[in-house]
């Protein structure tokens, strides 16, 4: 475990990127998609003043150890720890490939990851948050694996995106115990399925969410009751596991997070409070593999004493020229 002091007289600033998706040709071209990456970090580090830099996967598109080198550079340079979760392209070279790309990062001075228990994936560990001595938050890193075996109601098997392991909310809910009980956050790549029915019960039917735009979506109008300080948009499907196995119910009960923070989706940027624990999309960075312009940046856990809060923090590429 590892532990960041929080300063009495001020938040704890963590800015979260999420899906950069460049690879080490893109990195080396030096073209647009880096252009824009860099642009974009720089920008969010420069207006946020983090204390830590969060990311919640898919550092690359194509699984090769010059984007990760790259990225451990760039991130290394701004002098702020940082930590990161593997997403499902991270993951897809499978555990010798995730292990070339820890030992890279793992030899950068400001980087945080410790590997966890190889059983329960790649990269299972907690950053917790301390004021005056005392934990006061926590950081729990999840591995949300890249895809799994899913049988529908037809019998028929087929790979859809995977699903934290029993074992793995067992080792959270462990961890949250050992940190006595603290308010925490768990960040991870992939969204769990209460995303699906947490935008479902929160959206208001009359209006088409492709056709809002992400300022717009504060707007109350487009939330039901219950729900008006939600805001984002859904421009996709909410890429989970296709069914429903308890993991929401699971970390609710035992009553530690008030936010669950994922990447993988990235045209989808929506934050709901449900049930007590924010569902939220990171905005994603740059524009590696696939984006939408308009939802360029990062997003901003702001952790005090009482609690915590989520901001998206938009940055404009038209100002790169």
């Amino acid at each position: 475990m590892f532990a960041l002091k929080k300063q009495p007289d001020r938040d704890f600033i963590v800015l979260n990127i999420t899906d950069p998706q460049l690879t080490g040709r893109e990195w080396e071209s030096g073209g647009r998609e880096k252009q824009i990456l860099t642009y974009t970090i720089d920008e969010l580090v420069k207006r946020t003043s983090p204390d830590l830099i969060t990311i919640s996967g898919d550092l690359s598109y194509s699984n090769d150890l010059d984007s990760y080198r790259e990225f451990a550079k760039l991130f290394d340079s701004y002098k702020i720890p940082w930590a990161l979760v593997w997403g499902n392209h991270d993951s897809q070279g499978g555990p010798e490939a995730v292990e070339r790309q820890v030992g890279l990062i793992t030899k950068h001075e400001f980087c945080l990851y410790e590997r966890g228990d190889s059983s329960l994936g790649n990269g299972n560990y907690t950053i917790a948050i301390e004021e005056d001595g005392k934990i006061i938050y926590a950081l729990i890193m999840m591995d949300s694996h890249d895809t799994m075996d899913y049988t529908d109601p037809d019998g028929k098997t087929s790979r859809q995106w995977a699903h934290l392991l029993p074992q793995q909310l067992e080792w959270y809910k462990s961890e949250v115990e050992r940190l006595g009980g603290v308010k925490s956050a768990i960040i991870m790549h992939i969204p769990i399925y209460a995303f699906r029915t947490a935008f479902e019960a929160a959206w208001n039917s009359e209006y088409d969410p492709e056709s809002v735009l992400p300022l717009d979506s504060y707007d109350t109008k487009y939330w039901n009751d219950g729900y008006k300080d939600s805001f984002g948009v859904k421009y996709e499907g909410v890429c989970s596991y296709p069914a429903d196995l308890g993991e929401f119910e699971f970390i609710k009960n035992v009553g530690s997070t008030d936010t669950i923070l994922v990447g993988h989706d990235h045209v989808n940027n929506f934050v709901i409070n449900y049930e007590g624990i924010k569902l939220a999309y990171s905005l994603k960075t740059g524009m590696g593999c696939y984006w939408n312009k308009h939802l360029n940046g990062g997003t901003v856990l702001r952790i005090s004493s009482a609690g915590s809060s989520l901001e998206h923090v938009f940055v404009d590429i038209n100002n790169l020229g």
